[in-house]
């Protein structure tokens, strides 16, 4: 049985949890939070979240892991059968990371963990995040998936990724990032009903607090 290691916090770690779920392929949950001790670097070499367990060994970067779930399991297909389409699938999937992820990821510490972020870091986020969200405008369908009509890897990561990306532009720069974009808060209102995220995001509320304790304690 695969196992996959990582917390119920992390938005890369839901992504590849809610790719298991969709295809419905049995795994097993495994609390790891990397680190650089030698033992966490034995299981993901930079000390990362998530990491898939195989019969062959383990595997780190979210989006391997889902090509390898992808490409390895059976179930709902993720990518298209066309080959450009496939790709067109992954150019999303790395936008929305590079992108709208990242540059939300800066202000991680204000928005959610009561730190300051400087100044200069948060108007540069600000650019990039309102780039990103443009850019994905003009290259997704939104049909009602990011991709067309059905559901890809585009939207594991659309799914937490666009919706931390939001958080940030409310707390953080009083912004509505998606104010243009009813085609985006349309599909985030989706995704909060279907079941698999329900249980995902009902999984990261119990372990929050835990976790919240643990940075402010400074053990991670």
């Amino acid at each position: 049985m695969l196992k996959l290691h990582g917390f119920a916090v992390s938005n890369y770690y839901n992504m590849v949890k809610l790719a298991l779920l969709e295809k419905g392929i049995p795994f097993e949950e495994v609390l790891f939070f990397g680190g650089q001790s030698p033992e966490a670097l034995k299981v993901s070499p930079r000390g990362k979240v998530p990491v898939l367990e195989t019969e062959h060994g383990f595997l780190s970067e979210t989006n391997l892991i889902l090509e390898y779930i992808e490409q390895t399991q059976v179930g709902k297909a993720l990518l298209p059968a066309n080959h450009f389409e496939q790709f067109k699938v992954r150019e999303l999937a790395k936008e929305i990371e590079l992108y709208i992820e990242l540059p939300a990821r800066a202000c991680f510490p204000e928005a959610f963990f009561g730190a300051k972020v400087d100044p200069a870091i948060k108007e540069k986020a600000k650019a990039e995040l309102l780039a990103g969200v443009a850019t994905l405008k003009r290259n997704g369908k939104f049909a009602p998936y990011v991709a067309g009509s059905e559901m890809t890897i585009a939207d594991m990561l659309f799914c937490f990724s666009v919706d931390l990306a939001s958080a940030v532009g409310k707390d953080v720069f009083d912004l509505d990032l998606l104010a243009d974009f009813p085609e985006a808060k349309a599909l985030l209102k989706h995704f909060r009903q279907n079941p698999n995220v329900q249980k995902i995001i009902a999984d990261k509320d119990a372990q929050m607090p835990a976790f919240l304790e643990m940075v402010r304690s400074g053990k991670r």
